[in-house]
């Protein structure tokens, strides 16, 4: 299990993130709310040791991150990033760039390496794209593609940051229920969203930031309830009960 401890984080000497103590429980699907710079993606990028601590610490199943290489942190945390390039390649050879963490220099993968990343791509919702060029899919084709990536590394925790940007509402959703399946599966995934009727109803468990600090973690209805959302976006959420489950929305106020 990842999780931070008093955790403190930023750039140029000063912390964007302050304090943050959360953990990231496997079998559960946590979302990262908040305005823009609030520190969410900070936060992720500290969890995965691309920032050192300014203080406190991050564990990875009570060891230190800062004792832990870079292959060993690649071995037991994916990020799906929110930004990246679009190389010309085959998206399977792409996918199996997940398995760089399990390959030594030269890189020559095994059978096993490609039936990880073929799964991946199952899993991903992307296994007929296997032969096409990334540089020539959609979007929404493309995140696919770099989600079965990070899947392909095979770790305990999967990151995504702002998984569902430029998507349509049907791919916000399958990406979201691919997250789910995940956690069913055993795995901590942790997202950073803007959407909060997504994360009310896909998550397990909630953590609002506001200012780089959090404010509040806790199951989806216990967060609605308690009006940290309001607080930290400037809108009233809002739950109406339909034949199809609890559906969320918002209205900004006056």
């Amino acid at each position: 299990m990842i999780e931070t401890k008093d955790l403190c984080a930023g750039y140029y000497g000063k912390a964007v993130v302050q304090n943050v103590s959360l953990d990231f429980l496997p079998g559960q699907v946590l979302v990262l709310l908040g305005p823009n710079g609030c520190g969410k993606s900070t936060l992720l990028k500290a969890a995965l040791g691309l920032l050192p601590p300014m203080q406190g610490t991050v564990l990875y199943d009570g060891t230190d991150i800062r004792s832990l290489s870079h292959r060993q942190i690649a071995q037991q945390a994916a990020l799906l990033t929110q930004s990246r390039s679009t190389p010309s390649i085959q998206a399977l050879r792409m996918v199996l760039h997940g398995r760089f963490p399990y390959l030594s220099y030269p890189r020559r993968y095994s059978g096993r390496d490609r039936d990880i990343a073929r799964a991946a791509m199952q899993t991903a919702g992307c296994d007929a794209l296997e032969r096409e060029n990334v540089s020539e899919l959609s979007g929404g084709q493309r995140q696919a593609v770099y989600l079965a990536m990070a899947l392909a590394q095979d770790t305990q925790t999967v990151f995504m940051d702002e998984p569902t940007t430029f998507l349509d509402v049907r791919r916000q959703m399958q990406t979201m229920q691919t997250a789910q399946r995940l956690a069913a599966e055993g795995k901590a995934v942790v997202a950073v969203l803007h959407d909060i009727a997504l994360a009310l109803r896909f998550a397990d468990r909630i953590a609002v930031m506001l200012d780089g600090r959090l404010l509040q973690c806790a199951a989806p209805e216990e967060i609605l309830r308690s009006g940290v959302l309001e607080r930290a976006f400037g809108v009233q959420v809002y739950c109406a009960d339909t034949p199809h489950g609890k559906q969320y929305y918002c209205v900004a106020e006056d």
